[in-house]
């Protein structure tokens, strides 16, 4: 599920800056903009920045630990 939020923030993100971008540069070229902004990538950047991609974050499940986590409540033996 988190990978999923994590997708969508990776589309919004992108969809916002390149609106941003196309707003800042009404008469340049989509094919311009991606080469000014993205390079050969298609994530944008500004030489050495890059802007931070949330779909990359590794989500990992919880692994089983069974009767290893402590209880708070006293056994009834």
């Amino acid at each position: 599920m988190s990978a999923i939020a994590f997708g969508y923030l990776r589309a919004f993100t992108w969809r916002q800056v390149i609106r941003w971008l196309r707003r800042k540069h009404p008469g340049i070229t989509w094919k311009e903009l991606r080469r000014r902004f993205c390079g050969d990538r298609w994530w944008p950047a500004d030489g050495e920045v890059i802007l931070f991609n949330p779909g990359a974050v590794q989500t990992t499940r919880y692994r089983y630990r069974g009767t290893k986590i402590p209880s708070p409540w006293p056994s009834t033996g």
